[in-house]
């Protein structure tokens, strides 16, 4: 069995909603920020879609440090179980969503095993930033839905 990838970071979490309901919000750039668990995001961009679909592009504020933008492509889409988005750089975020008995059994993950120097990454100390944004989005989705939330803002 080889070791696990710094470059691959997944975890997964019971949430008390359905599927469609937290993928609703997952499709929905607006409420990005409310969900974020690294602090970074900050708002979608004007001019992008209202919900993600199957190669739709939508921008981001973000801040690590200093204030960027980032633009994004959804390159997995499968309505209620699976979306994933691409950034520039070329790491990948995804969320797969197996409905379960009270809810839903959400995976998030990050991919960057595919991206060129990547070593930057761990070097700047993404992968290791990454893990704990992970579990804190997790965590956010799941407060979001057991206060009652919805995909609007």
């Amino acid at each position: 069995m080889s070791a696990p990838s710094p470059y691959f970071i997944s975890r997964e979490r019971f949430i008390p909603a359905s599927a469609e309901q937290i993928f609703e919000l997952l499709a929905t750039p607006a409420m990005h920020a409310v969900i974020d668990g690294s602090n970074s995001v900050r708002d979608a961009l004007p001019n992008g879609p209202e919900r993600l679909s199957e190669g739709a592009k939508f921008a981001m504020e973000m801040r690590i440090g200093a204030p960027y933008k980032v633009m994004n492509y959804v390159i997995e889409f499968e309505e209620g179980r699976r979306i994933a988005w691409r950034h520039f750089y070329g790491h990948i975020w995804r969320y797969l969503l197996e409905p379960v008995e009270g809810g839903t059994q959400l995976t998030e993950q990050w991919d960057a095993r595919e991206v060129r120097r990547r070593w930057l990454l761990r070097l700047s100390g993404f992968t290791r930033r990454n893990v704990r944004g992970i579990e804190r989005t997790l965590e956010k989705l799941e407060a979001h839905f057991r206060a009652g939330g919805r995909a609007e803002q």
